[in-house]
């Protein structure tokens, strides 16, 4: 790694720490994926050495990443904020099985967020939720979803925003049906303690796909102007073809983010050295980037109030 400016892991998030060491060890900047929440602690840790110049910046895909970026900027908007709420799903655009999912990122993550902890703040305390609670639907442009608690989406929201705010919360959003089916497979066969034989049948069948669609539905509410408002931000990223490529819209989510965060910190757009939460970066900046511009081009439906 000496002599570059960056290294960015993609690797499961395992290896990531490894990773984080030997860049503070060369002297350049680390960024990853990660959802998980201890990788971070440990990233974040390192990254108190850093030296000047150097940043440690995890967590730059979707969620945690782009929705931690959107729900800083919603939660500005208000002179009291009361609730925040981000709901996210990367889905197939046509499911067909009776899980009505399939594949389309890490499944090494994809257990992770399902059976880990999940931070909140509630009724203004710092907690954690069980996964695949807080059961809820949902309908957003005519399709009726379902959402429920998972682990590692909120990154370090809850620290930013301890003491500002009365609910905050992630869900990942499914199709209706696939949160029971999860339970089953979790807790009555057991297998959320059986995490590699899980991984086998999931990846044995459970069929990946590119046409997928991330599905972005973030909420806040607080006192504006005297009055109670929500304000939204609400996204529809579909696979795109790219050159003679087709890529899945989580590929080009996540790949968009962290592009965008690489290029903002080479820029000299970022903070400068140590640690970097995701809320620390400019939402309008964020989408002007030319990488970050793929929240808002072709193959993207967006609403925002």
């Amino acid at each position: 790694m000496s002599g570059q400016v960056a290294v960015i892991s993609a690797l499961t998030f395992a290896l990531n720490p490894r990773v984080a060491r030997a860049a503070l060890a060369a002297g350049i900047s680390y960024f990853d994926l990660t959802e998980d929440v201890e990788t971070t602690r440990v990233v974040r840790t390192l990254a108190g050495a850093a030296r000047p110049g150097q940043v440690f910046v995890p967590q730059c895909g979707l969620a945690p990443g782009f929705v931690g970026i959107v729900a800083n900027h919603l939660a500005h908007k208000f002179e009291k904020l009361d609730s925040l709420f981000l709901r996210v799903g990367a889905l197939p655009e046509f499911p067909t099985n009776s899980l009505k999912y399939n594949l389309t990122w890490s499944t090494d993550g994809l257990i992770n967020e399902y059976c880990n902890p999940c931070d909140v703040i509630h009724e203004g305390k710092r907690q954690e939720f069980w996964p695949l609670e807080g059961f809820e639907h949902l309908s957003i442009d005519g399709v009726e979803y379902e959402a429920f608690s998972t682990s590692g989406g909120l990154g370090t929201l809850c620290e930013s925003f301890e003491g500002r705010v009365r609910e905050l919360n992630y869900k990942t959003i499914r199709y209706t049906g696939h949160r029971d089916r999860m339970l089953f497979l979790l807790d009555e066969l057991r297998l959320r303690d059986r995490r590699a034989l899980l991984k086998e049948i999931l990846e044995n069948a459970v069929p990946r796909t590119l046409q997928d669609v991330v599905v972005i539905f973030c909420t806040a509410t607080g006192q504006r102007d005297g009055q109670m408002v929500q304000l939204w931000d609400a996204r529809k990223i579909y696979h795109q073809k790219h050159g003679h490529e087709v890529w899945s819209a989580i590929q080009v989510t996540t790949a968009a983010s962290i592009c965008a965060v690489l290029d903002l910190h080479v820029h000299g757009q970022l903070p400068s050295t140590g640690f970097v939460k995701q809320e620390q970066i400019d939402f309008e900046t964020f989408l002007a980037n030319r990488f970050g511009q793929n929240y808002v081009g072709p193959g993207v439906t967006l609403n925002t109030r």
